[in-house]
């Protein structure tokens, strides 16, 4: 996979040559557009609005759009050469305790992997002093295009990871999702829903699966198949009644173990059978011939 940046990451006066990989692979199903009269593909042509001729790759340009309509062409290699210490350079502004960030500012991650054989010695340094201190290093650097980014730098295993965040004015005031008016809770229904909690448990990330891209997965093969497609799963409704708060969180926790105890029974290690003693053979003894 090629890099996404390549570039040089700061530790103190150390100069660490370093290339950013994608952490993560979509497995989001994407579908075609196509007619739905003969189902022929639907396929999108850049046009220019001034003379309406098709363009190709090679034709495209970026520009600027001014506040008053008026576009100013930007070329890479000016982009690439702007009097940016970040274009080239992931510059270590400061640390901070990587639990201390609040969840709304991460972003995508990515791997920061060695450039070069010369780079190991300082990149496994950098990677374990921040092990050691228990702290994650902030810094910037711009992407062609893109502009500058924030980013988050901690060790992980073996690796740095590098954490893109969201700028502090890119995240909006969270006033207007809370509850308005007052919400009276007793201590009664805390401590169901405490009990919720410690019925269902921790839950291991490696487990969880994309069900969705799964279905769609069987629903294409069928239909190339001429087949059925699979049934649903549908749950019969229940008929609950008028529930309050504590009743349905009691009835969700009795439900939790019922299903951990079904999985702890599922997963129980069969008794190892005793092993059979086998008695020797008695020893026959010949009589020799005299």
């Amino acid at each position: 996979m090629p890099p996404i940046w390549s570039g040089t990451l700061t530790f103190g006066l150390v100069a660490i040559p370093v290339r950013m990989e994608s952490a993560t692979r979509s497995h989001r199903v994407a579908f075609r557009q196509i007619h739905a009269e003969d189902q022929g593909r639907v396929r999108y042509t850049k046009v220019c609005e001034l003379d309406e001729h098709p363009l190709s790759t090679e034709d495209i340009g970026r520009a600027y759009e001014a506040p008053d309509g008026t576009l100013v062409p930007i070329e890479d290699r000016e982009l690439d050469e702007m009097p940016l210490p970040t274009a080239k350079t992931i510059e270590i502004s400061g640390f901070l305790e990587l639990g201390g960030v609040p969840p709304a500012f991460f972003d995508r991650p990515y791997f920061l992997a060695p450039a070069s054989a010369a780079a190991n010695k300082p990149y496994v340094l950098m990677r374990e002093a921040l092990a050691r201190s228990g702290k994650a290093a902030v810094g910037k650097y711009a992407v062609r295009g893109a502009g500058e980014a924030l980013g988050l730098i901690h060790a992980k295993d073996d690796i740095l990871v590098l954490q893109r965040l969201h700028w502090p004015d890119e995240i909006r005031p969270a006033d207007d999702a809370a509850p308005k008016g007052d919400v009276e809770i007793t201590d009664d229904e805390r401590a169901a829903a405490d009990q919720y909690i410690r019925a269902v448990g921790d839950i291991d990330m490696r487990t969880m699966r994309d069900e969705y891209a799964e279905a769609v997965r069987q629903l294409v093969e069928a239909k190339a198949q001429h087949k059925a497609p699979p049934e649903p799963a549908r749950p019969e409704p229940e008929d609950t009644g008028v529930t309050d708060l504590m009743t349905t969180l009691q009835r969700a926790t009795e439900q939790a173990r019922a299903e951990h105890e079904e999985k702890a029974e599922v997963h129980k290690m069969p008794a190892k059978k005793s092993a059979r003693k086998k008695t020797p053979a008695k020893k026959t003894t010949r009589k020799r011939a005299g």
